[in-house]
């Protein structure tokens, strides 16, 4: 009976009017307030979170980095990697660690 949607919520929950200027105060706010907003947070912060990689300054100066290009085609990936001297292939996957072993 108190759901949003139940058809009995009219006669169990009493109805206050609302004056016009404050139902589009809360509608307004309803669209702009922070916490009715999901939270998402970018790739960067996530790495920096999870990995501890800070992504968004850089390791020089400190200067704040912008993602210019994602290269995602296997070729060009391994083609870079070739050029700057770095091994294209993936390392080999190792076994899992059972809990306990260190």
């Amino acid at each position: 009976m108190l759901a949003p949607n139940a058809k009995l919520r009219a006669r169990v929950v009493p109805q206050v009017p609302e004056a016009p200027a404050q139902a589009a105060r809360s509608a307004e706010c309803d669209a702009n307030c922070a916490h009715h907003r999901p939270v998402r947070l970018s790739s960067a912060k996530l790495l920096k979170r999870v990995f501890d990689l800070d992504l968004e300054h850089g390791p020089n100066c400190g200067g704040e980095l912008k993602i210019i290009a994602a290269i995602l085609e296997q070729p060009v990936i391994e083609e870079i990697l070739t050029h700057l001297g770095l091994d294209p292939r993936p390392p080999p996957k190792g076994r899992a660690r059972e809990a306990g072993q260190d």
